[in-house]
């Protein structure tokens, strides 16, 4: 499970004072409690004092661990302290800094007969999510890695220098021969953060626009074209290229890191810390080759930017800023959605419960735009228009709307303060929360924005998450991804030329030599690498394939991915294949996925146009298909405003069912 910071906990049945109580627990023992392994824990912080040297701490004791999430999250309050003051205390306390002492002792021990710094390997007790056994034995590999005392082979010798990140910035050579200027305007939701970065590419010679999502790269795209400017737009999925382009938006991922530009604006920097995605910042900061470069996000970023901007060279202006109109908790839930007012904004944490507030919101006479992750970021755009135009009165939407999606609403109200998180159910992060609640009062439309609950105790429960203080961004432990190259480095160091292996290599060997950088989480891409393996294709193809953008969590649309990749094995064109209603869809579900996957398979033909031929084909499927789903979206508010249930033109079938053709 990725590591999480875990947001107060508050059930509905929790008695406030001891809720407050744990937290004041926390607080008096520099404690936080974590998400990690799917279990809850207590991660602790401090310094212990070897020979004279002061050796920080941040770490999970061994017996730290409070119990499976879903089960601490059952746990009343009471017990939740109980059991918290039993595994961390003072004589807890003591037995971790013993245990810290004696690895430190060993560690210094080692580091002054061989001549040698000893902080890489102390760095390793600073790990929240992590457990001190854990990191004491990293401490000392690294130790002896540093030595040459405890090296198992040659073999393994070599692995670890073709995974050696310590110079991983230095590998973006275009990046490091410029003297690169960075300017983080850093601030929460509608403190104006993009005008400026904006403003200043658009009058540039050159530059590129980097994305954290394809619908913000569209939006200013557009944004740019508006302004005069020779802009393309490349994504994953998409290219709309100008034939004398001077500006690039596109996704984060698409950097192109051999293109010097004058300006450059990477959006939501913040995400360094998203062990699944942020392995793209982290290459962007490194890489991107232009003479000023914005980093644009939240406030808790600082920390991490002045320590990264630090490893990369390069000189660094902070700008922060503050919100430009108020943001203010209303005294009361909402109560009821007869309370509700047009320019409402209602949050849901999942695409059924999205729909069915929506249907509620239909049935006291308002016209509804519904957004969620699954929609297309067109649908999306289309979706958010509405309510912009007017068109629509309220908005129903997930944490999608939280991020790329400018609505001019009054108030936002969350239906729920919990989200499953793909494991179990709990409270969302307070970030989260804040970056939700932002959308509200935009600013020259309102005078303020207003964020309420629908009941008491959520209602109760986002107050408290918006007054919490946020916790700095880690200034070390940036992710990254491996590319093509260090696989290849990996595979002539080891012989290894299966891509599961590799991957998990690159993984094992890079927490021993940087503590600076940190393996991103590879879990998905080596689920598909395990079956890629047993295809005859080159490492760069299977490489390539596991990148495709389809969860392995959709089995259909996974099923396309193997079938595709047999096709390249074989060398033979893959067949653009459409998905088949008969199997057993709602209609809403079967367009969604269908528009998945002609992404997908349009991501594939920018990639292999020799195996994947039909991309054009795709993207136009991918706008009709979309425009069907908005359609499809419209009609349902009509239809239910008119107090009809709409026929499904398919027949109704679980998730993973359906199937495809040949197109």
């Amino acid at each position: 499970m990725t590591p999480t910071p875990a947001a107060p906990d508050i059930a509905p049945e929790s008695d406030t004072s001891h809720a407050a109580a744990l937290a004041d627990y926390l607080a008096a023992h520099h404690a936080t409690l974590v998400t990690t392994d799917n279990s809850y824990a207590v991660s602790v912080a401090g310094e212990v004092d070897v020979d004279g040297l002061r050796v920080p701490y941040h770490l999970v004791p061994d017996e730290g661990f409070l119990g499976k999430t879903n089960k601490w999250r059952r746990l009343p309050d009471t017990e939740r302290l109980a059991l918290l003051q039993a595994r961390w205390n003072p004589a807890a306390r003591d037995k971790l800094e013993q245990q810290l002492r004696a690895c430190a002792r060993t560690v210094l021990k080692i580091a002054r007969s061989g001549g040698l710094d000893p902080a890489s390997a102390l760095h390793a007790f600073q790990a929240k999510y992590e457990r001190a056994q854990t990191r004491c034995t990293l401490a000392l590999d690294r130790i002896a890695a540093a030595n040459g005392v405890n090296a198992a082979t040659r073999q393994a010798e070599k692995t670890r220098d073709a995974v050696n990140l310590s110079l991983y910035p230095e590998s973006f050579t275009t990046a490091q021969a410029m003297a690169r200027h960075f300017i983080a305007i850093l601030g929460p939701t509608n403190s104006g953060k993009t005008h400026a970065a904006m403003e200043h590419l658009a009058q540039a010679r050159s530059g590129v626009y980097l994305a954290p999502l394809r619908l913000l790269a569209l939006e200013n795209y557009t944004r740019l074209q508006d302004a005069g400017v020779a802009v393309s737009l490349v994504t994953g999925e998409q290219r709309k290229l100008h034939p004398e382009a001077t500006h690039v938006a596109s996704t984060v991922e698409m950097l192109n890191p051999n293109r010097p530009v004058e300006v450059a604006v990477i959006d939501e920097i913040q995400l360094l810390d998203d062990p699944d995605r942020g392995a793209a910042w982290t290459a962007a900061v490194c890489g991107v080759p232009a003479t000023t470069v914005y980093l644009l996000g939240a406030l808790e970023a600082r920390e991490a930017v002045e320590a990264l901007v630090k490893r990369v060279g390069g000189t660094l202006e902070v700008r922060e800023l503050q919100r430009k109109s108020p943001l203010e908790m209303e005294s009361q839930p909402l109560g009821s959605l007869r309370n509700l007012q047009a320019g409402d904004v209602l949050i849901a944490f999942s695409r059924r419960e999205v729909l069915n507030w929506r249907d509620q919101a239909i049935e006291q006479g308002f016209r509804v735009s519904a957004i969620y992750g699954n929609l297309s970021p067109e649908v999306r755009q289309a979706q958010a228009e509405r309510f912009i135009d007017g068109e629509t009165q309220i908005v129903v939407g997930t944490d999608a709307i939280g991020m790329g999606l400018n609505t001019p609403a009054r108030r936002v109200i969350f239906t729920t303060a919990s989200k499953w998180d793909g494991y179990a159910e709990g409270t969302i992060a307070a970030p989260l929360a804040k970056q939700i609640a932002g959308r509200a009062g935009r600013y020259g439309v309102h005078e303020a924005g207003h964020v309420a609950g629908l009941d008491a105790t959520t209602h109760k429960t986002i107050a408290a998450l918006l007054r919490q203080k946020p916790e700095p961004l880690p200034s070390t432990g940036f992710f990254v991804a491996p590319n093509l190259d260090y696989l290849q480095q990996i595979s002539a160091a080891t012989g290894q030329t299966r891509l599961q292996p590799l991957l998990e290599l690159f993984a094992k060997h890079i927490n021993v030599h940087d503590e600076f950088f940190l393996p991103a989480n590879l879990t998905e891409q080596i689920e598909k690498a395990r079956w890629l393996d047993a295809l005859n294709l080159s490492l760069a193809d299977r490489f390539t394939l596991s990148l495709c953008p389809i969860s392995t969590k959709i089995p259909m649309l996974e099923r396309a991915l193997q079938d595709w990749a047999a096709a390249r094995a074989a060398k033979k064109q893959a067949p653009l294949l459409r998905m088949d209603a008969a199997f057993g869809r709602n209609e809403l579900q079967f367009l969604e996925d269908t528009c998945k996957l002609y992404s997908a398979y349009a991501w594939l033909g920018y990639r292999m146009p020799d195996t994947f031929p039909h991309e054009e084909i795709a993207q136009s499927l991918m706008k009709s298909t979309s425009e069907k789903i908005d359609a499809l979206l419209q009609a349902q508010n009509t239809q239910r405003a008119r107090g009809k249930r709409p026929g499904a033109t398919v027949r109704r079938g679980g998730r993973s069912g359906g199937g495809y053709r040949r197109g």
